[in-house]
């Protein structure tokens, strides 16, 4: 598969939410704040996992019908399965 820069400017926005969130336990700051700012980077880790799954599921099923494999509902399957597991 092929990860686009969509997805890796993603994953480098969370790097960056990571880094601000040490900070602020280094700085002391309160729990609230942290808790937030962690939560927030949980929510875009979910989302970028979603993105990833649904690319990979959209090259496979393209990849099956190209090569007349019709196991679609096994891929599908996978791709739920690997959500399913990421949380």
């Amino acid at each position: 598969m092929e990860y686009t820069d969509q997805m890796k400017n993603r994953v480098k926005r969370i790097e960056g939410q990571l880094r601000g969130i040490l900070r602020l336990m280094e700085e002391g700051k309160d729990c609230k704040e942290v808790i937030t700012q962690l939560s927030a980077a949980r929510t875009a880790i979910d989302r970028t996992i979603g993105v990833v799954v649904s690319s990979n599921l959209v090259e496979c099923v393209r990849h099956a019908e190209e090569t007349g494999e019709h196991n679609t509902e096994e891929l599908v399957n996978e791709a739920v399965n690997l959500l399913v597991k990421s949380r």
